[in-house]
């Protein structure tokens, strides 16, 4: 089950829309440059996936790339947040204009787009996917190096819209050690099979909390397995991540661009080498 955007072609960026089958490109994508899309997946929510999206997106941003992030996650969006965003989404000569985070990112999320941020979006799946099409069709994100795809949890219709309709180079898993977890995101890593995505790795998130007493690691949701668990599937591992309070206090206040890790720098690294 390929990306069904054009016959013959993986992605509309392999034959720039020449094929016969191809969708006219809009004005937005016309105007736009997006040399790599990186979906950030997870299966099951609550692991972390939104906030390992805003680090990778800073990390990356910090190796001098020009990134932005769509935030599908339309019921339950949260990218603004975490950068205490509040600039609303206007409209430009050639499409949606994404506000910019403090320290410069491009975000397009829909906590953007009504009145407060919790003002909750009751929809059926079929209005949420055509959303999440339209923050890629209908968005002028310029030249970026990089475009993060927050996606929901699960493997359902947003899922399934994004890599039929969305020229994605391929997908992160994030995890967390919980075997409940596991068994979960492993659905999404099959998923990825389906159509032939590339699997970028897998992150293993809140593996561990450092005592602030003794310096012991603490495990608090069980053993880490997830370097097994790559290798069980037979894609890369990433990187083990720790709970953070600096990290949790950062988040609440807005400031995840303020954040700055060694191992998502060292994972930002690995991503770069294979995309």
């Amino acid at each position: 089950m390929a990306n069904e955007q054009c016959n013959g072609c993986s992605s509309v960026s392999d034959c720039g829309g020449s094929c016969p089958s191809a969708p006219e490109l809009t004005a937005a994508q016309k105007a736009s440059a997006v040399k790599n899309l990186i979906a950030v997946m997870s299966g099951k929510g609550g692991v972390g996936k939104s906030s390992v999206t805003a680090l990778l997106a800073v990390a990356l941003q910090d190796k001098g790339f020009r990134v932005g992030i769509l935030d599908a996650d339309i019921t339950g969006p949260s990218i603004p947040r975490l950068f205490g965003m509040t600039e609303m989404v206007e409209g430009g000569e050639n499409g949606l204009l994404p506000p910019r985070t403090a320290g410069g990112l491009k975000v397009m999320s829909l906590n953007l787009m009504v009145p407060t941020d919790d003002t909750p979006v009751v929809w059926r799946g079929p209005m949420v996917s055509q959303l999440v099409g339209q923050f890629w069709t209908e968005v002028f994100w310029g030249e970026l190096d990089y475009l993060l795809i927050d996606l929901p949890p699960g493997t359902g219709d947003v899922q399934i819209s994004v890599f039929q309709s969305i020229p994605v180079s391929g997908v992160v898993t994030v995890t967390s050690p919980q075997q409940l977890a596991g068994m979960i995101v492993r659905k999404s890593i099959h998923m990825l099979n389906l159509y032939k995505l590339k699997n970028y790795g897998l992150i293993e998130n809140m593996a561990w909390l450092e005592c602030p007493d003794c310096g012991k690691n603490l495990q608090l949701f069980g053993r880490p397995r997830g370097e097994e668990e790559a290798a069980r599937e037979g894609i890369p591992f990433l990187g083990a991540l720790p709970l953070d309070p600096a990290l949790t206090a950062a988040a609440d206040a807005g400031r995840i661009d303020e954040y700055h890790s060694a191992a998502f720098q060292a994972i930002a690294d690995k991503i770069i080498s294979a995309a």
